[in-house]
């Protein structure tokens, strides 16, 4: 995978979350929104990381998806005490080692047993141990935060940095930066869009694709390393990368494909990448349209109101159950739709997602976009082939 910077924007954000730009919140907690595979945890990690400490901040990464088999708010905790052991020092190590529950490190009482472990005021006093021991702000970045909300420790955590983000920033000092990032923005809405939500009030935003800077970076990289096919036609390439969601992974396999000296391309590589995109698209497509129609009827009538209502899909309102009515040609009752949401969360790959207070999503908000060209076209729903054999709730 080549390398390519986003310095402006990582720039720009570390004063937003210092708090140094005349508008804005950021300073109060910084929300990011990308879709899966566009680059998002490249940017953090690659870019907004790094510049970060170049501002004299400890930074503190977790990613909630590393490890999906964890408890969210276990993995938060456990990244706050990795980061917060070696600014303990000698004096707490040994204290650990010894056996002692308590030390006193940079004028703070530490209770050694409990860093890393799942509690509200641990969380804060471990934040706050980290910033007065190691005389810098912390950031603390959390990647694909919404999977926090799946569990009621994930939710306590989120609640306890927003305590500690209270407790730690004052006017003119921020000592406690919060970076949340997340690929469905309708997920990460819930920490913020509700009187209960732990970071009620602030605002989401949507990080921007990778687009023309990075097509111009990777032309340069085709034209020195393959001078034959100057000039790049950059708009085809940048229609291609379009097709393929703006995500480079992809892209950038496509495009190793076509220029791979074992490639039967006939003339130029760059039409060949968007046909390769567009078959990419189409097989995307046609594994959604198979993962439908291998539903049972219950469970399509549910999907369906998923992805016509979106954010407002309430699952056992009067509305949704005469929906399920409707599309089954039978009653559905409240318990049958409830079977049929588990069994879309234990399909393989998972379609539906669930937070800890009941609410439900996709899994994969792709599939808004597939549902909503297919309606568009006056081709939704999809339609059974000879390989689809319909299946009976029973």
């Amino acid at each position: 995978m080549i390398a390519f910077q986003r310095t402006a924007m990582a720039q720009e954000l570390v004063a937003a979350l210092q708090g140094k730009t005349l508008l804005g919140d950021a300073h109060n907690g910084l929300f990011l929104a990308a879709p899966r595979r566009t680059g998002k945890s490249t940017f953090l990690q690659g870019d907004l990381r790094p510049a970060l400490q170049a501002a004299g901040v400890v930074v503190v990464y977790v990613d909630l998806w590393a490890d999906a088999q964890r408890d969210p708010g276990g993995l938060i905790a456990e990244a706050i005490a990795r980061a917060l052991e070696p600014q303990l020092g000698l004096v707490a190590r040994s204290a650990k080692k010894a056996g002692l529950d308590k030390v006193k490190v940079g004028g703070l009482e530490v209770d050694t047993s409990k860093i890393g472990k799942v509690d509200g005021l641990t969380l804060t006093e471990a934040l706050r141990l980290l910033h007065e021991s190691a005389g810098k702000p912390v950031s603390l970045i959390i990647d694909e935060a919404q999977h926090a909300l799946t569990s009621e420790a994930g939710e306590t955590a989120m609640t306890a940095l927003k305590s500690a983000r209270d407790q730690l920033n004052r006017p003119g000092a921020v000592n406690l930066m919060l970076v949340m990032s997340g690929s469905d923005r309708d997920k990460l809405l819930r920490l913020v869009n509700t009187v209960a939500a732990p970071f009620y009030g602030s605002q989401i935003q949507r990080m921007p694709p990778l687009g023309p800077d990075f097509i111009n970076h990777v032309a340069g990289l085709i034209e020195a390393q393959r001078t034959e096919l100057r000039p790049v036609d950059q708009s085809l390439l940048l229609q291609a990368f379009e097709v393929f969601g703006y995500r480079p992974q992809f892209f950038m396999a496509a495009l190793g494909q076509v220029l791979s000296p074992l490639a039967d391309v006939a003339g130029r590589f760059e039409p060949a990448l968007v046909e390769a995109a567009r078959q990419q698209q189409a097989q995307d497509e046609a594994q959604m349209a198979s993962d439908y129609l291998g539903l049972k009827p219950t469970e399509q009538a549910v999907l369906w109101r998923m992805l016509a209502q979106g954010p407002r899909y309430r699952p056992y309102d009067a509305e949704a159950l005469r929906f399920y009515r409707d599309i089954t040609g039978r009653p559905v009752s409240v318990t049958q739709a409830q079977k049929a949401l588990e069994a879309l969360r234990q399909h393989m790959p998972a379609l539906v997602w669930k937070s800890a207070r009941g609410e439900y999503a996709l899994q994969d908000v792709a599939m808004h976009r597939w549902f909503d060209t297919l309606v568009a076209t006056d081709m939704w729903p999809p339609r059974a082939s000879h390989g689809h054999l319909p299946l009976d709730d029973d």
